[in-house]
Formats: C-alpha cells, sequence, structure tokens
C-alpha cells in the first residue's frame, strides 16, 4: 500500500512478478520497496580480486607516463563482466562510463546489469543508438552503451555524426571495450573511419564473420581515437592476438579461466553456498596433429597450422569438395582411432594411445549428439559429401 499497489480484494495487490521481486528484497534487506530493483548479489571471490587488481593497477599508474592507462580482463564467458565492470566503476567513483561493444546485441545486458541491481540506484543508462546525454540528468552517474562503429564511424563528409557530437565532447572517466576479440585485428578498419555508412554496415558483417580476427591490420587504436577518457578497460574472453603481440604486459591483465573456475568450484570450503556450484564442468581434449596431416597448411614465416586452409572447399552443395581431400579424410580416420599407428609413427614405444572421440568406448556413448565449427557453408557441404562417402561408413548413422 505504501508503494502505492492497487488492492483488488482482500489480501491480493495487482503487481507484476519484478514488482513481487521488488517487495521480496524489500522485505529481506528492511528497505522501502525499490521498483524494478529486483537484484541484489555480491561479487564472487574472483570478481572481487578483478576489481582490486584493477583498481590498484589505476591508482598506481604514473600520470607522468603521458599515456592513458589500460588494463585487460581476459575472462571466460559467464565470468560476469557487466557487473563486475559497474563495481569497478562504483569503487573507482567513476560518474561518466562509456561502452563501445564490436557486438551490439550485448546491449541489453549492460543494462539491465545496471538498472535491476541495488547498488546502482542513482545510475542511468543512456542508449547511444538513439539517446544522449540531453535525455537523463547530467548531474547524476551515468553509463552510455554504443556501438563501436556508430560511434567512430564518420559521416559521408569525413567528419563525426552529428548525433554522436555530444559524445565527443565528454571527458569520459573510462572507456571500456567489450566483446575486444571481435575487432582487434581486421583488415577493414580503414573503411570503419570512413565515410561511407555503407562500408560502415559492410564491415560489421565482416567483424561478426570468423570473429573479427582473420588479418593482421589493427582495428582500434587509443592513440587515433577522438574520444577523450582518463583509463581504458578491455573485455574479452578469447584475446589472443592482443596478448602475443605486447599490447598489454603482465602487469595489465587479469586472468579467470575454466580450469580456474573448476578448481575454485571443487576447493570450496566455506559453509556458505558453493557460488559456482551452478557453473557446468567442461572437459577440454586437445590434440596434436600428425605432420603428414598438417603439413599441408604450414607455410608462412612461423609455419603455424591453418585450419581455414585445411578445410578450405571450393563448390556448392553436393558438388562441394575439399582442397585437401585426402588429409581431411585422414583426419575423418584419426578421429575414429583408425590407422592410428600408421599416422603417429613417432609415437614413443609403450606410450598410451591418446583417448579419440570417436574411438574410445567411454567418449563415444556420450557424442550421441556434435557440433562442428567450420570455416563456411562450402566446407560444411564437403564434409557432408565426403561422410557420405561409401569408404565412410561409420559416420553414415550419424
Amino acid at each position: 500500500e505504501k508503494a502505492k499497489f492497487r488492492r483488488v480484494g482482500g489480501e491480493w495487490f495487482e503487481c507484476s512478478v519484478n514488482d513481487l521481486k521488488s517487495a521480496f528484497m524489500a522485505v529481506k534487506n528492511r528497505t522501502a520497496i525499490d521498483l524494478g530493483r529486483t537484484n541484489d548479489f555480491d561479487l564472487r571471490p574472483e570478481q572481487k580480486e578483478a576489481v582490486r587488481i584493477t583498481k590498484n593497477y589505476f591508482k598506481s599508474y604514473s600520470i607522468e607516463e603521458n599515456k592513458t592507462p589500460h588494463f585487460l580482463w581476459n575472462c571466460k564467458m559467464r565470468f560476469g563482466k557487466t557487473f563486475t565492470s559497474y563495481k569497478l566503476a562504483e569503487q573507482m567513483k567513476w560518474k561518466k562510463v562509456l561502452i563501445l561493444s564490436f557486438k551490439t546485441a550485448v546491449e541489453e545486458s549492460w543494462e539491465d546489469d545496471l538498472l535491476s541491481h541495488k547498488d546502482f540506484k542513482s545510475w542511468q543508462f543512456i542508449r547511444g543508438k538513439g539517446e544522449s546525454i540531453d535525455d537523463i540528468d547530467s548531474n547524476k552517474p551515468f553509463v552510455c552503451f554504443a556501438s563501436f562503429q556508430d560511434f567512430l564511424g564518420k559521416n559521408k563528409a569525413g567528419g563525426i555524426k552529428v548525433k554522436n557530437k555530444w559524445a565527443h565532447a565528454i571527458d569520459w572517466d573510462c572507456i571500456i571495450l567489450d566483446e575486444y576479440h571481435y575487432g582487434a585485428w581486421n583488415e577493414n578498419s580503414k573503411g570503419l573511419l570512413s565515410s561511407d555508412e555503407e562500408i560502415i554496415q559492410e564491415e560489421q558483417k565482416e567483424l561478426d564473420k570468423e570473429s573479427g580476427i582473420k588479418n593482421s591490420q589493427k582495428l582500434w587504436s587509443e592513440d587515433v581515437s577522438p574520444l577523450k577518457t582518463n583509463h581504458y578497460l578491455y573485455l574479452s574472453g578469447t584475446p589472443f592476438r592482443a596478448i602475443e603481440s605486447g599490447e598489454f604486459i603482465e602487469e595489465q591483465i587479469y586472468n579467470w579461466t575454466y580450469t580456474d573456475e573448476q578448481e575454485a568450484k571443487e576447493n570450496w570450503e566455506s559453509d556458505k553456498k558453493n557460488p559456482y556450484q551452478s557453473m557446468p564442468k567442461m572437459v577440454m581434449m586437445t590434440y596434436k596433429m600428425p605432420e603428414s596431416i598438417s603439413q599441408i597448411t604450414d607455410t608462412g614465416e612461423f609455419d603455424e597450422f591453418d585450419l581455414n586452409e585445411f578445410f578450405k572447399a571450393e563448390g556448392v552443395g553436393e558438388h562441394a569438395k575439399f582442397k585437401h581431400e585426402d588429409h581431411v579424410q585422414q583426419w575423418l580416420n584419426l578421429i575414429r582411432g583408425s590407422g592410428f599407428n600408421n599416422i603417429y609413427t613417432n609415437r614413443q614405444l609403450g606410450a598410451d594411445k591418446p583417448l579419440l572421440p570417436f574411438a574410445d568406448s567411454r567418449l563415444i556413448n556420450i557424442l550421441t549428439h556434435t557440433f562442428w565449427f567450420l570455416p563456411n557453408v562450402a566446407s560444411c557441404n564437403a564434409m557432408k559429401n565426403l561422410m557420405m562417402q561409401a569408404s565412410n561408413t561409420f559416420y553414415h548413422d550419424y
């Protein structure tokens, strides 16, 4: 009644499910009902550690170095990057945070984590695509979520888009680069800051293909960005190129992997509920490709094995065929244990044979449904065609 809900008879009130969640939380915390604030969870231990390490790094960074400090969170999926980022902002006493994402589909989760949690009551959220600072109270802390391509793309005259000029005039406390692995490396970067909107849209499609790490041209550069900020925070679950290139040194990275999570789950000793109990167990199996199979793609300076080249295919539909069909066939034989000893000619005498997915009875019985990720549609068609050949009777049941 105090919250102005309408009584519709006896003990019954008219409200939504979220209203009810807010009421439960208010009773538990002995506070007034705060409509829309249905979450009151706290940081997990690794999230607290990420905030602590990042905060200490930012606080200790010397402005004399004449470069904006940047930090990378190399953290697995479901780490809780949005909530943890907001808690970092809270502890750093930031008031103006810009989130630039290479994948705009995550906007809803950024908005929900801010507007549904009791810890961020005073914060406001700006949807950068259609809103601006004029839509909020600029005296209160705010977060703006925007597409990287939109906020850094230029209009046809080569200038900043009129609707985004407000963002370029702000001295941001922090710019967060979300899903960084999608935009860290891509040959199409030159067009992103070009004057053609259609080019920008085409490059967004390219970013969505192959995770945007196909080529060696850097897409994002702090040095050329027209946006002003005091801190950069990079978020990615697979920032391999950025780490390999030396873009971040050890002191600028916080890591949280599947292995870390499973160890935390197994070693939880507190009387409190294990926060990792709901996290799924993953079994990762990696294999060293035999030289007889991998040598066909070993080209270039580092002789790297290239999956895109290995599974390269031509043709469409039933006419699709692998460029290296004989070697792909050897691989199909290998993963079901056929001809293993002939392929691994250098295997040490007496060494255990590795668990091959379609050969070991402990694995094959649970691999009733499998998902194979290939470079493109032609490769998928070529794989189907190869599996359906008379010699591959094992795969006919799939």
